[in-house]
């Protein structure tokens, strides 16, 4: 048995990694997880040590009068945590820190060294994957934590909070509560604002062209009008993207009648090529991954939010599959070169590799969060197929091993074809291009999930045209343009948008989208990011008072000062007390501010051209205006964008409000009125009155999605507010069923047992025979689940003689006992599992279970409870020790297998986050 002075405590930060790194060290290592930070500055009161409480600067977390001195505390959530680390460090006679090597990690491990004061020797050792070689590579070339880095990290977690809790409050008080401001977060939203403000001063203008579809011999092809008369045609290009309008008058702007009657000329007339032109060009491999990269590919390719990115990467990470996925370099290592360009001769031949091995530059400023890009891990470059993924790890593995190995690609070469054809006076222009040879396209294409169905869209050849050749005219069209605003970011522009401008670190993105989004100050429609009233009130008060914490050139600046600190070329203290202090310093301009706002100001929304006043109230945005000689409200429907938000709505609203709904009719079987209202999540019916002074509702009913409100009738309101219909009693339980619409279309519900309605079925006819008979059948269909066949049955369960099923699911197989599943081992085929395996894979997963609840939706009962004192956190904190007193081979939990995560992906926190809080776990620190 080793003694003490023989183990060595190697301490990480997420259960999945330590379970990984664990099979990869020899006897005497002890791997321990601290489950993200185990120190921060405190999130509330009652973290403050009595000590501290009542003194003003406790409250900010910061001594700003003591040289920003830090106030670092143990958070509950982690005391178990730190005390299991300190019994296991007693029995060791060495502390490995083996935190991630970027900045935080440096920041986790220091605060790591800090908290439990070794009286062993400490290291500190990195790695850039977790492989076996790395590891073992790491372990021979220990390093001491980097002072720099870590201050470099102290001064950006200073500078957040210094922002977060001064600039917040004053939100709160002249706008509404709940609202919050970062040094990013702030800027990233005003981006936001900009482009909302840009797209409402757009103005569309129209202008047409003419489309020809020509005939070469038998072959058809297309031709765009380019000139008349020797002058060029107007096309998108000639207008400004920000205002729509023509920016040269050097060009024939077409109007309609112009256009048509071209049109009728050029039919009879003669047509024949002009100028041809081949042009050959060369396209190149992309870099491989940065994180900034990856988030905008899978934004694009995958529709993961950057958010749902970071955490599958981590995962992938952990488990040993990619390399670290936090870094601003695009180099490749040479056994990741080497294992690249063995796996493209394999799969494609000598002809694909490129001449010579291709290493990239790192462009991005300040680039250091870690020193190679993301890639596969290891020296073989292994295929998802080889390693048995699933789900989303297995899309974003692949994302990341194709453009990986393409980056080693032979490149692409095209010919561009042009031919200029000429019909009276007139000229048009014919497009083609032709793949030579594909290159790295057979592996890879951005924007495309298929590269050989790329490739054919992209190969768009002519046929062959020859000066003179006469020419058949299949059809010509007359099209009309009209230009559109400056499009809404998605976040994988708003992402580029980040980075091409310094702002903030590629690593910190997820966490900041994630946060507007949280905070209502911007709206995810169709993968656009929408920014809401709030964000034009916030964005408003911050450019008028604080104007230098929403410029994108002083908050780039702050990021290159934090890499000087990191570089140890600057100073921490002069930076934070120029910050913070002095006359034109953040803290004098909160105070000035706190005076000098007006909340009725603050919380109005200047938008061009709208004739009322937008205000933020406490239920949401409303309307402010002048109406006969009084001033009336009326709340904005939800759903409406800033720049969307016309005049002919606000005149509806305040019109609405001002002189009472619009009656429909009368309701022949009561009597009463039908109103249509608007609302603030739309346009509804009513029946009656509200009666004064009663808290009971009259019936109401939305209506339909999509439907003008101008073209709403008593017959459809009354249809409408009959629902939901009782059709009847059950024959055999007597209780009732009824007909409905629901989100997912109409219905009959018994009891709790939901049933579609098929398409011949009319929601307002269906009769009970019908809802019975559709009762009667299995479920199925959208929103439903169809009753699933096990595979086979593994036999009993031996606490309560069960049975336990094997199941083929989405994600790949997996095992059921009662209401628990767990996914089978990598390794472990449905064929090969039996009960015994399968047992502590359910026990496992039923310990586990309780951790999903905090990825409930918010404003839940489960969302709700104290992140302390989730029961989540006993099996997390368990597994940290537990797994790691001694080095036992471990059993396969099923939350390290792929397809768990994949189902986790958009709701789940990861394992590094895992039985942390917001702030104190590395994922919420990132916040900005």
């Amino acid at each position: 048995m080793a003694g003490k002075k023989d183990k060595r405590l190697v301490v990480v930060e997420s259960p999945t990694k330590a379970k990984t790194i664990r099979g990869f060290l020899p006897a005497g290592y002890v791997v321990a997880a601290s489950m993200g930070h185990v120190r921060d500055l405190p999130e509330s009161a009652t973290e403050i040590p009595a000590k501290y409480k009542g003194q003003e600067w406790a409250r900010l977390g910061v001594n700003v009068q003591d040289d920003f001195e830090p106030l670092y505390v143990v958070p509950a959530g982690k005391r178990k945590i730190v005390a299991e680390l300190k019994a296991l460090l007693k029995d060791a006679g060495e502390l490995i820190v083996a935190t991630d090597e970027d900045r935080e990690g440096e920041s986790i491990g220091w605060h790591l060294v800090q908290v439990l004061d070794p009286k062993v020797p400490v290291s500190r050792i990195v790695f850039h994957e977790i492989t076996p070689e790395a590891i073992r590579q790491a372990i021979t070339s220990p390093r001491q934590i980097d002072e720099h880095l870590v201050r470099a990290q102290e001064t950006r977690r200073i500078l957040d909070r210094l922002v977060g809790y001064t600039v917040s409050p004053l939100l709160w008080k002249k706008i509404s509560t709940g609202l919050s401001a970062g040094r990013v977060q702030s800027v990233a939203v005003r981006l936001l604002v900009r482009r909302e403000r840009e797209r409402r001063a757009f103005r569309n203008a129209t202008y047409w062209d003419l489309k020809a579809t020509l005939l070469r011999g038998i072959t058809p092809f297309g031709a765009v009008l380019a000139t008349v008369g020797g002058k060029r045609v107007a096309t998108g290009r000639d207008f400004d993207e920000n205002t729509g309008q023509l920016k040269s008058r050097d060009v024939v702007l077409l109007r309609e009648e112009e256009a048509r009657a071209l049109q009728e000329r050029l039919r009879a007339s003669e047509w024949k090529v002009g100028e041809t032109e081949e042009k050959p060009t060369v396209r190149r491999p992309y870099p491989p991954f940065t994180t900034s990269t990856l988030q905008q590919e899978a934004n694009r390719k995958l529709r993961l939010s950057a958010r749902d990115t970071m955490r599958v990467a981590q995962r992938l990470y952990e488990e040993g599959h990619i390399t670290y996925m936090r870094t601003d370099s695009v180099h490749l290592s040479d056994q990741a070169i080497k294992a690249s360009r063995t796996r493209i001769e394999k799969l494609y031949g000598s002809d694909y590799l490129s001449p010579q091995p291709r290493q990239f530059t790192t462009k991005s400023k300040g680039a250091q969060e870690a020193h190679e890009a993301i890639r596969p891990a290891g020296t073989e470059m292994r295929t998802v197929d080889e390693l048995r993924l699933t789900g989303v790890e297995r899309a974003l593995y692949d994302l990341i091993w194709k453009r990986t190995v393409a980056s080693q690609m032979a490149e692409a070469r095209l010919t561009y074809l042009t031919a200029v054809i000429e019909a009276d006076g007139a000229t048009f222009r014919a497009s083609g291009k032709r793949i030579d040879f594909p290159g790295f396209f057979r592996a890879y294409v951005e924007g495309s999930d298929d590269p050989d169905a790329a490739l054919e869209d992209r190969d768009e050849p002519l046929p062959p045209l020859v000066r003179g050749d006469a020419l058949g005219l299949r059809g010509l069209e007359a099209v009309s343009h009209t230009t559109q605003p400056p499009a809404r970011y998605t976040e994988a522009t708003l992402v580029k948008t980040l980075e091409a401008e310094g702002i903030g670190r590629p690593s910190t993105y997820a966490s900041i989208i994630g946060t507007v989004i949280d905070r209502g100050y911007v709206e995810r429609v169709s993968n656009q990011l929408v920014p809401t009233f709030t964000a034009f009130a916030v964005t408003g008060l911050l450019e008028r008072n604080f104007p230098s914490l929403v410029d994108t050139h002083f908050t780039a600046r702050m990021e290159e000062e934090l890499d000087e600190i990191a570089e140890g070329d600057a100073q921490w203290l002069p930076y934070l007390q120029h910050f913070f202090n002095g006359p034109e310093g953040l803290e004098e301009t909160v105070k000035r501010g706190q005076e000098a706002i007006d909340p009725r100001e603050a919380s109005t929304v200047t938008l061009e051209g709208c004739p009322a006043r937008v205000r933020i109230g406490r239920f949401g945005p409303f309307v402010e205006m002048e109406a006969d000689g009084a001033t009336v409200t009326a709340s904005i429907p939800d759903g409406i964008a800033p720049a969307d938000l016309s005049d002919e709505q606000v005149a509806q609203l305040v019109k609405q409000k001002a002189e009472g709904p619009d009656v429909l009719g009368t309701d022949p079987q009561t009597g009463e009125p039908i109103f249509l209202l608007q609302g603030r999540f739309g346009p509804y019916v009513q029946r009656g009155d509200v009666p004064e002074g009663s808290k009971e509702k009259p019936k109401r009913a939305s209506l339909p999605k999509g439907m003008n409100p101008t073209n709403a009738t008593l017959e459809i309101a009354l249809r409408l507010l009959s629902l939901p219909r009782t059709l009847g009693v059950h024959p055999e339980t007597g209780k009732e069923i009824q007909a409905n619409a629901g989100r997912f279309g109409p219905y009959v519900v018994h009891d709790g047992d939901f049933r579609s309605l098929a398409k011949d079925d009319d929601l307002y006819t269906v009769e009970l025979p019908r809802a019975l008979e559709l009762l009667n059948q299995p479920k199925g269909g959208r929103g439903q689940r169809a009753a699933i066949e096990p595979l086979r049955t593994l036999g009993a369960h031996p606490a309560d003689g069960e049975p336990v099923l094997l199941f083929e699911g989405r994600y790949g197989p997996y095992v059921k006992h009662g209401a628990v599943n767990a996914s089978l081992p990598k390794g472990v085929g449905p064929d090969e599992v039996t009960l015994e395996q399968a047992v502590p894979l359910l026990a496992e997963r039923a310990l586990a279970a309780p951790a999903a609840k905090r990825g409930a939706k918010r404003g839940s009962a489960a969302a709700r409870k104290p992140a302390a004192k989730t029961p989540a956190k006993k099996p997390a904190a368990k597994s940290a020790a537990a797994d790691t007193a001694a080095r036992k081979p471990a059993a396969r939990k099923p939350a390290s297998k792929t397809a768990s995560s994949a189902r986790s992906a958009a709701a789940k926190t990861t394992a590094r986050g895992a039985g942390s809080k917001a702030a104190g776990a590395r994922g919420g620190a990132k916040k900005k």
